[in-house]
């Protein structure tokens, strides 16, 4: 039988966790920490998938896919701004320093799936945009192909209007002043 355990975060935990990632946020274009961070990202990732950890940190830790596809996948055509704005959720996962040291069995990686949480709620738009961009391709894609046609003729027609409409969305979004960098809004 399932057990739901529910915490908050004060705002002092918050901070903390700011202040982690202030310290880590690559500097505007240094590609070798924006790399380190996507690196350090993807081990994440991988330990969820390969690891024997509990259910209710491997389930948060594989959230992080999403935004490593987002930012990979061509077609989305993730603007650098966006791309910065991820990279910067992101930066916590490439800090030596954890809250609770990633060695230890069973909960090592408790903090890193709560900051994967809050990565998620900031990042919801794009991450909801994303996946709506990835549902109409692949519907595109099943439709043209029952269709007889090769999805990968004009493609380039049919995903252009999808992906500015949602583009259009995000930036209405993210319309609020000073919501270029990663903060946390949603408190």
């Amino acid at each position: 039988m399932p057990l739901d355990i529910t915490f908050t975060l004060s705002d002092r935990d918050l901070d903390r966790f700011k202040n982690i990632v202030s310290k880590a946020r690559p500097e505007s274009g240094d590609q070798q920490s924006q790399a380190e961070i996507e690196k350090a990202a993807y081990k994440i990732v991988d330990v969820a998938m390969n690891s024997d950890l509990p259910d209710f940190i491997a389930d948060r830790l594989l959230e992080l896919k999403v935004l490593l596809e987002m930012m990979r996948d061509e077609e989305w055509g993730l603007a650098e701004k966006e791309r910065a704005r991820i990279i910067s959720a992101m930066s916590y996962f490439a800090d030596p320093i954890d809250l609770i040291p990633d060695h230890i069995p069973g909960i090592g990686f408790l903090d890193d799936a709560m900051f994967v949480e809050i990565v998620i709620r900031e990042l919801s738009h794009e991450i909801e945009a994303y996946n709506e961009f990835c549902d109409f391709r692949n519907a595109e894609e099943a439709r043209l192909r029952d269709a007889g046609q090769d999805p990968d003729a004009d493609r380039e027609q049919w995903l252009a209007p999808k992906r500015s409409e949602l583009h259009n969305r995000l930036a209405e979004a993210r319309g609020m002043p000073g919501d270029d960098d990663f903060t946390f809004h949603f408190l």
